[in-house]
């Protein structure tokens, strides 16, 4: 299985320390994808706190789907 990662997401990986002296690759590719999954379900109860809010007038895009794009979450 390819492990896809979100630029954003790689650069918190890397400033958790997960990267670092070789952390990332030392675990298991189970570890790895549930390390992402972890990620992604922060992103989307964040993502949750602004589902179904109004959008400004100005800004078109919902809040919501703004932050799963910045992640690269669906």
């Amino acid at each position: 299985m390819v492990l896809i990662v979100n630029d954003k997401i790689e650069s918190l990986l890397y400033l958790s320390g997960l990267t670092s002296q070789g952390c990332w690759d030392k675990l298991d590719e189970w570890d790895r994808e549930a390390v992402l999954k972890f990620g992604e379900l922060i992103v989307l109860e964040c993502a949750g706190i602004f589902e179904g809010l109004y959008t400004d007038q100005r800004r078109p895009e919902r809040i919501d789907t703004r932050i799963k794009q910045h992640f690269g979450v669906k």
